[in-house]
């Protein structure tokens, strides 16, 4: 329905649907903003301060009341949150009982664990999050954690006066979000803690009250405990299985502290959708072929480890570069030694390691496909 709405038209109870965006006003006491309702332009600004609002999803709301309605320059349209529609990804695919969950999980401000195999897209999926959602993204590398006050500083050592060695704190994203959080209450954050359970154990017991009802993080910089906004949520990300051998066990409490959500890689159709959008200049026949033989591989039960999406899209990389241009099957299969193969342990020659179970796969695949191909 095209038009603009008239005031009188818009009566309090009633149910429409809107997207809200964060309120550019900086002294305004509404955080939330949209200038449409069910696709009409509105006749007033459309405010409200519901936690439960997040930017960019498509929202049902209620009108609670339309300020000076007589004035066509002044006045806004109160409302108040019924319910969102699925969150919805620009450029990720994501499976739709996952997106119920995920959104139920960030409406309710819960810290969220985010379990799937290496490659599956969690740091790309949480920062299109954040972006949808008009949330800063705070990206925190885990892995690179070995002593508890490494989550919030890291410690240099430089020379002073009189050559004296003096020690500086070097403050993480991790605090810096917390403090600008604090700082600016209606920003929200969104802090994405990657590898978790690649920091030893010992030292992740740090976040331990940052993750509960307490929410406070030592701060090393300050000597105190550091209080954490309402305006900050964690997403934490973990590879867990027997091929991964950098990694540390989460205990049950440690696990509590979280909503586990568990991802998989994209279907077949999705990834090649993917795959097209990013790589136009590969033909979808070739895109199609690769796609196939990755999930020939992440489906063997011959193979102890998964195949990334991240070596689908190298071999596209190689397969959209001007050398490769008229590759054949041969040449295929070269790149597949060194994209899907060379991610395997041992030798594509071997074939009693993982490589050579996967090269026997691929090449028995590449075969297949040419037999098609002439027949048809």
């Amino acid at each position: 329905m095209a038009g603009k709405w008239k005031v009188e038209e818009l009566k309090v109870g009633a149910i429409l649907e809107t997207t809200f965006f964060q309120n550019p006003v900086g002294d305004s006491s509404y955080r939330f903003r949209a200038t449409h309702l069910d696709g009409r332009r509105a006749p007033k600004v459309v405010l409200s301060n519901d936690p439960r609002i997040r930017p960019g999803v498509r929202t049902q709301v209620r009108i609670v009341a339309v300020h000076k309605p007589e004035r066509d320059d002044r006045g806004w349209i109160q409302v108040e949150f019924v319910r969102a529609d699925a969150l919805k990804l620009e450029g990720v695919w994501l499976d739709p009982i996952v997106s119920k969950k995920l959104q139920v999980l960030l409406e309710s401000g819960l810290n969220i664990l985010l379990d799937g195999p290496q490659g599956s897209g969690k740091t790309t999926m949480v920062k299109a999050i954040a972006t949808t959602l008009g949330m800063d993204f705070v990206f925190f590398n885990c892995a690179a954690v070995l002593e508890a006050t490494d989550f919030m500083a890291t410690i240099q050592v430089r020379a002073g006066e009189g050559g004296q060695p003096v020690t500086d704190f070097i403050s993480t994203p991790l605090r810096t979000a917390i403090l600008a959080a604090q700082a600016e209450p209606a920003r929200p954050f969104l802090v994405f803690l990657d590898e978790l359970n690649r920091c030893p154990e010992p030292a992740r017991n740090a976040l331990m009250p940052a993750l509960d009802a307490t929410r406070k993080v030592f701060d090393p910089v300050g000597n105190v405990f550091l209080d954490i906004p309402s305006n900050v949520q964690f997403v934490a990300a973990v590879n867990r299985g027997s091929e991964f051998s950098g990694t540390f066990g989460i205990d049950a409490a440690q696990l509590d502290r979280f909503a586990p959500l568990q991802v998989d890689y994209l279907p077949a159709e999705e990834e090649v959708k993917l795959l097209e959008a990013r790589h136009p200049e590969v033909s979808k026949a070739r895109i199609k072929l690769v796609v196939e033989l990755a999930n020939k591989l992440r489906q063997s039960e011959e193979l102890s480890a998964g195949l990334s999406v991240r070596a689908t899209e190298e071999v596209c990389v190689y397969l959209q570069h001007p050398l490769m241009e008229n590759a054949d099957r041969g040449m295929v299969g070269e790149i597949l030694k060194s994209s899907f193969c060379g991610r395997l342990s041992g030798r594509w020659s071997d074939p009693t390691t993982d490589a050579g179970i996967a090269w026997r796969i691929v090449e028995d695949a590449l075969t297949e496909d040419a037999k098609k191909t002439k027949k048809a």
